[in-house]
């Protein structure tokens, strides 16, 4: 699918794999490779085999996950380039969201929800998790999605742009999203309406 800026989107596959490896591998995106963007896929303390690293578990378990329908997320590309990723799914993949006092379940509506954006430093500031935001929408209505859910972060003050995973509530706002519940002064819960429930 194709968004704004030639930001060319394509579901997370085991193909493109490498590709979401570089983003996670680019220089400030420590975060990133320390979670290997499985945070909110884990509940309670995660046991890892002999050998490995905390994050090496995680990235083998996102790239398993990468064979799988739904996928668990999107890469944006720029002219062949992976440019940023955004990971969303059915909200039942996100075990850490029940237990969550900013992002717990609003009602029973069966939403999906978008958890994190991934975008390297030379490419913030350009739009793309914009796109990628558009590209979730166009994806999750394909899909019959109901309805997306985000967590986004909401300050007068942005504060660095590595601790904005969560997306801007001002991104969402654009996008058409509305709030529902704020449990935190901070930390909306919003949610755009793709068919009805």
């Amino acid at each position: 699918m194709l968004v704004p800026m030639d930001l060319v989107i394509h579901p997370l596959t085991s193909e493109r794999w490498p590709d979401l490896e570089a983003l996670f591998l680019a220089r400030g995106c420590a975060m990133a490779r320390t979670c290997g963007c499985t945070y909110y896929r884990e509940s309670g303390k995660v046991a890892v085999p002999d050998g490995l690293t905390a994050a090496e578990h995680r990235r083998r378990g996102l790239q398993a996950l990468a064979a799988s329908d739904p996928p668990p997320g999107l890469i944006g590309y720029r002219s062949g380039v992976p440019v940023g990723w955004v990971s969303l799914g059915p909200r039942e993949a996100f075990p850490r969201l029940r237990r969550s006092p900013v992002a717990k379940a609003v009602d029973d509506l069966p939403v999906w929800s978008i958890v994190c954006f991934v975008v390297p430093p030379q490419f913030r500031h350009q739009g793309v998790a914009t796109g990628l935001l558009r590209g979730a929408i166009a994806f999750a209505r394909e899909r019959g999605v109901v309805a997306l859910e985000a967590y986004p972060v909401d300050k007068a003050v942005q504060g660095p742009d590595a601790g904005m995973w969560n997306g801007a509530m001002s991104m969402y706002t654009k996008a058409g999203f509305v709030e529902v519940a704020r449990r935190r002064p901070e930390r909306p819960v919003v949610r755009l309406m793709l068919h009805a429930g």
